[in-house]
């Protein structure tokens, strides 16, 4: 088709023209589905759903039903200490209070996905170091004041990551007042 604004013949004479509409005496908006199936009166004669014992706990021979298949997938051979960094879990976790809090845990929770036990130390570290860092800017123009909340700083660090090592074995997490319970909430929310 040219459609050159200037012609010597009109295009609509060259175009090729649509089918009349066909006439049908069907009300349906597709002509072409099937005719329900009249032959069948009962809807559950038809049904392809499994027997009910197939749902029971019951084990059976064949090694199907309810009480022998993995409902999620695989979810059984996630193995808890895994870890997205090629690092231990227990050395992970205590990254998290020894990399220059709270840059440590700020960093960790960007690149750790698997382990819920590292992401909790690092959303701990990260949310107390931070206020930890704020309370000294505050007392700054007080040096002893200071050098007291310095050296409390390095016992927390130590208290921290001594348990982030230790209990690394069972899983157990040391919860921080307020920060602990708010940084487990973080993690059970993701």
């Amino acid at each position: 088709m040219d459609f050159a604004p200037y012609q010597d013949t009109d295009p609509q004479t060259t175009r090729a023209l649509s089918p009349p509409p066909q006439r049908s005496t069907s009300r349906s908006p597709n002509p072409k589905s099937p005719p329900p199936n009249r032959g069948t009166t009962d809807p559950f004669l038809a049904s392809t759903l499994p027997a009910p014992s197939h749902f029971t706990d019951e084990p059976r021979g064949d090694g199907r039903g309810f009480g022998n298949t993995d409902l999620e997938g695989g979810r059984s051979n996630i193995n808890l200490f895994d870890t997205s960094l090629p690092l231990r879990l227990d050395h992970e976790a205590m990254l998290a209070y020894l990399l220059l809090p709270p840059a440590g845990g700020v960093f960790l929770l960007l690149v750790e996905h698997k382990s819920d036990y590292v992401r909790f130390h690092a959303w701990q570290s990260a949310l107390v170091f931070t206020a930890m860092f704020i309370i000294h800017l505050i007392f700054s123009r007080y040096s002893v004041f200071s050098w007291i909340l310095f050296v409390f700083d390095l016992g927390l660090i130590t208290f921290l990551t001594f348990h982030a090592y230790q209990d690394a074995n069972n899983l157990d997490r040391i919860e921080l007042p307020f920060f602990g319970g708010l940084a487990s909430s973080f993690v059970d929310a993701e």
